[in-house]
């Protein structure tokens, strides 16, 4: 098929997002829904039902320390979403400072790490707030340590370093043991710099063989004389349901106390109603894993029909690659350098929605303009074949266009 002869099927797809499908969602329709029975009070007799408990419900938090590898009380258990807690930590951060330092404002300049390509939103955040964002090649064992290193040791005005340690977003990046003991033990010329770990996509395995095993950050850093060092995000958003899950926030005692002196003024608790029924319904790490097998299979068939339809479409051509990642949601594709925004624009000529190019860098700016996000997760699976051509022949004529002009 031709690009013409695909633009005349008149399709309207969405590949912008990574949410989770219709079938995903329906995986806890039932267990969810039927997990309270009119049963508002908790293990220890707290009625769910009102204010109270600002770092989160007991249970909840023993719930997110068996997922993390942490103790209770280093873990906040919040409302649905990790990216208000990173949001609200930095600007906790520049208004109140870190445990022991000065609010961030007070600084000529803020500068954050940022490994790319990335996660739009973890750039959207450091740009609403008017803070500098430092690109960091990605070396497909995480973040270039060297430059990290470096950069992190000579200037002060470096505060955080945003982190996606396993299947990062969009790379699908698993940072190596080599890379994250690196980070946890580095120097840095900040005395107050943090670690945004977010580890959203720590449960999300595409592979059965081969899954990356989180490390334990808050440890790591405690052991390399850095205890405060990391804040750890995660949620269950694509474990149950992507708008009604439950965030939460891994660090320190001290991290933790900061934390609660900060929130404690926007908030008077989180819904432990939607905290109680999710510990009710996935009641351990085990019996979440097998909720996650059921995703994958849900998922594996998007991912595997992208990837060989690229292949089919794409192979052999120069300068194009694309990643197969063995878990998260998200494939990159690479388009000879100065065609990533033709392709995605010729692909929404022809019906096909993306992310931007040049999303995933801060600013929005690829100097390259190679990067395109790929996100098969929320069409069918026969919309994602179609989605799949349509974008493997919009790089196609992109790159037949550069040549009938050369």
């Amino acid at each position: 098929m031709t690009y013409d002869e695909f633009k005349r099927l008149k399709v309207s797809i969405d590949m912008t997002r990574g949410k989770p499908s219709a079938a995903q969602l329906d995986l806890c329709v039932d267990g969810l829904g039927n997990s309270l029975k009119d049963e508002y009070l908790s293990r220890d007799g707290i009625d769910c039902r009102n204010y109270g408990h600002p770092l989160g419900l007991p249970e909840a938090r023993e719930f997110g320390a068996e997922l993390l590898g942490a103790r209770a009380d280093q873990i906040v258990a919040a409302g649905n979403a990790s990216l208000e807690l990173m949001h609200d930590a930095i600007v906790f951060g520049m208004l109140h400072g870190m445990p022991g330092g000065t609010p961030w404002r007070l600084n000529e300049e803020i500068a954050f790490l940022c490994p790319v390509p990335g996660y739009d939103r973890h750039f959207a955040i450091c740009a609403a707030l008017g803070i500098r964002m430092i690109p960091v090649p990605l070396t497909g064992e995480g973040p270039d340590m060297d430059f990290v290193e470096a950069q992190a040791a000579s200037n002060p005005s470096i505060k955080g370093m945003w982190c996606m340690p396993s299947y990062s977003n969009p790379s699908g990046e698993v940072y190596s043991t080599s890379t994250v003991h690196r980070l946890a033990a580095m120097q840095t010329a900040a005395p107050d710099f943090r670690l945004f770990w977010d580890d959203a996509y720590r449960f999300h395995h595409l592979a059965t063989e081969g899954r990356a095993v989180p490390m334990n950050m808050i440890d790591l850093c405690a052991g390399a004389g850095h205890p405060d060092r990391p804040l750890v995000f995660a949620s269950l958003s694509k474990v149950t349901f992507a708008g009604a899950g439950v965030a939460f926030l891994g660090s320190s005692q001290s991290n933790i106390a900061w934390w609660q002196r900060c929130s404690g003024v926007r908030t008077i608790g989180p819904d432990k109603m939607n905290q109680l029924r999710h510990v009710r319904f996935l009641r351990s790490a085990a019996s979440l894993e097998r909720l996650m097998d059921l995703h994958a299979a849900l998922l594996c068939p998007k991912f595997d029909a992208v990837t060989a339809t690229f292949a089919e479409v794409l192979g052999g051509l120069s300068n194009v690659s694309w990643t197969k990642p063995a878990g998260g949601y998200f494939i990159s594709l690479y388009s000879p350098q100065g065609l990533a925004k033709r392709t995605v624009n010729l692909a929404a000529e022809a019906g096909i929605a993306m992310t931007p190019a040049g999303a995933a860098f801060p600013l929005g700016v690829d100097a390259e303009d190679r990067h395109m996000r790929i996100a098969p997760s929320f069409p069918k699976l026969e919309d994602v074949k179609l989605a799949a051509q349509g974008i493997a022949l919009s790089l196609r004529r992109a790159i037949d266009e550069r040549a009938s002009v050369m």
